[in-house]
């Protein structure tokens, strides 16, 4: 019977109920996946069941594509060198209209038809993000090879994290849904990589795991061809496949950001596909997943081991 097996599935969750309860998790997504419509909903009413089920959740969200929607509307043309976005004065506006306003008010709309309070902030509130201004560096075009100095404008490095706001609000019982703009210490504002901000609050908020949410199913080989997922990766292992071209694009600062969660202590790093219904849960709760876990360091070569029991013996 379809009741039994759904009952057997829930005393399966046990154990991970149990071990995740008061622990925090961060997630990150991106503007694929801010837009209103079914794949928010089923990524926010995932998260609205870990925070039913006591987790506390962070969410940390992109949204490059609707800026690049937005300024063109403006008349504003996004400026791109070898795959890294300038922003000058003008994008900078845009980025603040997008991610602060539309992206953010719409995720705290998904929230608030869930039922859960949410709380809208950016890196600037509550000094939770300090950043300066990146220096004018040498980057070459992959394209043609040349190198060139480049002035990203009012692109931010994260230089500090200050997560008091943050704890503040998950003593509440809130959900804090960050954008990815931050400060300096002279009040200027600053566009930050949202996959760094992500894994900077992870880090500094002793996260018991940080999820980098996709529209993929994971790390693979090809991407066409699910049978090539890597369930589960160690840094060494991850480092490998991408120094060999296997993964690159988009993914790259992705990864990297998942790198340096677990290289600041975050215990355990998953990345998961956002289109696929409860896709995340299914990684949470169930030892065969539905992603790709990424540990520090791999014991022995031991096949994946996705039980909570394992995430308790850090934080």
């Amino acid at each position: 019977m379809q009741t039994n097996a759904n009952l057997r599935g829930l005393r399966t969750a046990i154990p991970y109920i149990r071990a995740y309860k008061g622990r925090v998790f961060v997630v990150k997504f991106g503007g694929q996946l801010c837009e209103p419509g079914s794949a928010l909903d089923n990524l926010i009413e995932q998260l609205s069941m870990l925070v039913q089920l006591g987790i506390r959740v962070v969410v940390v969200h992109g949204g490059g594509d609707q800026a690049t929607a937005l300024g063109t509307r403006l008349g504003v043309t996004p400026e791109i060198v070898a795959g890294r976005r300038i922003t000058n004065d003008q994008m900078l506006e845009v980025a603040k209209m997008t991610f602060a306003g539309t992206i953010n008010t719409n995720v705290l709309a998904a929230f608030r038809r869930c039922e859960v309070p949410a709380i809208g902030l950016t890196g600037i509130d509550g000094e939770l993000v300090t950043a300066v201004k990146r220096p004018v560096r040498p980057i070459t075009d992959p394209s043609t090879g040349r190198t060139h100095e480049v002035d990203f404008g009012h692109v931010g490095d994260i230089v500090g994290v200050k997560v008091d706001v943050l704890e503040h609000l998950l003593a509440g019982g809130y959900v804090p849904v960050i954008a990815s703009l931050a400060a300096d210490a002279g009040g200027r504002v600053l566009n930050v990589n949202a996959d760094t901000v992500a894994s900077s609050i992870a880090v500094g908020i002793r996260a018991a795991k940080y999820f980098s949410v996709t529209t993929v199913d994971g790390v693979m080989d090809n991407i066409k061809d699910p049978t090539t997922l890597h369930s589960y990766l160690d840094v060494e292992h991850l480092e490998a496949l991408i120094r060999s071209g296997v993964v690159s694009g988009g993914m790259l600062p992705k990864l990297a950001a998942c790198i340096e969660a677990l290289r600041g202590g975050v215990p355990r790093v998953h990345i998961v596909n956002g289109l696929v219904a409860d896709a995340l849960l299914g990684e949470v709760f169930t030892n065969e997943g539905c992603g790709t876990l990424v540990v520090l360091k791999r014991e022995g070569g031991k096949s994946v081991d996705k039980s909570p029991e394992k995430d308790l013996v850090t934080v």
